[in-house]
């Protein structure tokens, strides 16, 4: 799954009053990322696979004019693959983070190009949503109860989505 419990989520401790969240460790922090289906080690071998496939057919072109004709496109193919591909990566690499103190709980996206987002709220007045249909995917997972309502997971699968919901549920319901 690309998601995971850095701190499993865990029962706040009944002793009075609680501290506050800048002097304990979270009860719980969960770290949640895009699925990557062609990892970096892939990227490099689908290109030089590609160099190779496009180079087969010029071996008969060698020492022909035309070879140079077609070679300019055959490197300008690969460029924009590659840049594609790179771009991809770049637009890729969202990392939300989803932190729970006693008192606090705080969402923060690291998006692409450095873009920051972040929401917070008091987990007594949390609540998680599972929207089945009429939002912008089937199974639409938000968080609300602070200034506005969001959405957590957005790049994850329907199937991905299912699975947080519960889990989400049970950290909230042990924070409060």
């Amino acid at each position: 799954m690309p998601y995971e419990w850095v701190i499993a989520p865990k029962a706040p401790e009944t002793s009075g009053a609680f501290p506050r969240s800048g002097e304990e460790d979270p009860l719980g922090r969960l770290h949640l990322w895009p699925y990557r289906s062609l990892p970096r080690r892939g990227f490099a071998a689908f290109i030089g696979v590609t160099c190779l496939l496009l180079a087969l057919p010029l071996i008969g072109l060698l020492g022909s004019p035309v070879l140079w004709a077609l070679l300019p496109f055959l490197v300008a193919v690969v460029t924009g693959m590659w840049l594609a591909l790179n771009r991809s990566y770049g637009d890729g690499e969202i990392l939300e983070e989803l932190t729970l103190w006693p008192d606090r709980v705080t969402l923060d996206r690291h998006g692409p190009r450095g873009r920051r987002q972040s929401w917070q709220a008091n987990p007594h007045w949390v609540r998680v949503t599972l929207h089945r249909s009429g939002g912008p995917v089937p199974h639409y997972l938000t968080l609300g109860g602070g200034p506005r309502e969001v959405e957590i997971g957005a790049f994850l699968g329907e199937e991905e989505r299912l699975a947080l919901w519960p889990e989400l549920e049970r950290a909230f319901s042990r924070a409060r």
